[in-house]
């Protein structure tokens, strides 16, 4: 009698069968991920180990001076930057993390749009770069701004042989106003936007988003006073016209808008503060029939700067 080899089961019964385990391991995984993201890839490393430069590496300071990095943070925020174009260093994205839409087209676009990091990181290490905001597995890393300096708005101008067309904020402090701002000059002809450096709005992933891809070719400067940047202007020969609803004069009325000029907004119920009112060589103020008492930034400035243009074309 030959023997076999093979073991066999004395036990009765119906034999256990798979579970269906099987069927499963056969099925698709989905599509391969890029290979930044799949862990122990050459790219893979590279990628991590440039997104840790930029966490670690201080900002340097150009001639106008750069922001601070900044974090998107959720599937929706990171998705809406992304859509819009907000520069992005990095996408940070959890390890095992659950796959949704929102993820799916945020790799996409990371993908898509080209020079973007991509970086997997732990829950943990996630929780710590945010300071425990519910990040939901997606963190979006806005590189620094590259603030142009005052005189560069105006030296822009003049190299394209037109009068200066700038608008500067005092006391916005919505990074959305400053955004809708950014888009009103570069609709109406502008050549840029001055901010304060201090308690003021800044090009945040916000204003990104709101400038709808238009800060993209719209300087935005810094100054680290004000006051004296406007000082400035007026020794170049630029007239600076101040919003203001007690102002002297109307908008209709006002001829300086023919030619250089900086027009200057302040923040929606303060107004100018008392040393820019004063350094403005006009305050004018935008009829409202309507009777409201102001207008937010965004919108001052889209009045202003369409009746400018009515009267440059």
């Amino acid at each position: 009698m030959a023997t076999n080899n093979r073991r066999m089961s004395g036990k009765k019964g119906a034999q256990v069968g798979s579970g269906g385990q099987r069927r499963k391991g056969l099925e698709g995984k989905g599509p391969t991920p890029p290979a930044e993201m799949r862990k122990g890839h050459k790219k893979n490393r590279i990628a991590n180990a440039k997104a840790k430069q930029t966490v670690r590496r201080p900002a340097p300071r150009g001639r106008g001076g750069r922001s601070s990095s900044e974090l998107v943070v959720g599937r929706n925020p990171v998705v809406e930057a992304l859509r819009e174009g907000v520069p992005a260093s990095t996408l940070y994205v959890q390890q095992f993390i659950d796959n949704d839409e929102r993820v799916r087209e945020a790799l996409q676009l990371a993908a898509e749009r080209g020079g973007i990091n991509l970086m997997e990181a732990p829950r943990p290490e996630l929780d710590r770069m945010t300071n425990g905001l519910n990040h939901q597995g997606l963190v979006l890393q806005v590189p620094p701004y590259e603030y142009a300096h005052p005189e560069d708005l105006a030296d822009a101008a003049y190299d394209e042989g037109e009068d200066p067309l700038i608008v500067a904020l005092d006391g916005v402090t919505d990074s959305r106003n400053l955004g809708a701002v950014v888009r009103s000059v570069s609709a109406f002809g502008g050549h840029g936007v001055l901010v304060p450096e201090r308690r003021a709005a800044g090009m945040t992933a916000g204003a990104w988003k709101t400038s709808a891809g238009t800060a993209a070719r719209t300087p935005v400067a810094r100054a680290t006073n004000l006051t004296r940047a406007l000082e400035a202007y007026k020794k170049a020969g630029i007239v600076v016209v101040g919003l203001a609803a007690d102002g002297e004069h109307e908008i209709g009325e006002l001829e300086a808008l023919h030619g250089p000029v900086v027009i200057v907004v302040g923040s929606e119920g303060k107004g100018l503060s008392r040393l820019v009112g004063e350094t403005c060589d006009f305050r004018v103020r935008i009829p409202m029939p309507g009777g409201a008492e102001s207008l937010n930034a965004g919108v001052a400035a889209g009045i202003v700067l369409y009746e400018a243009a009515r009267r440059r074309g």
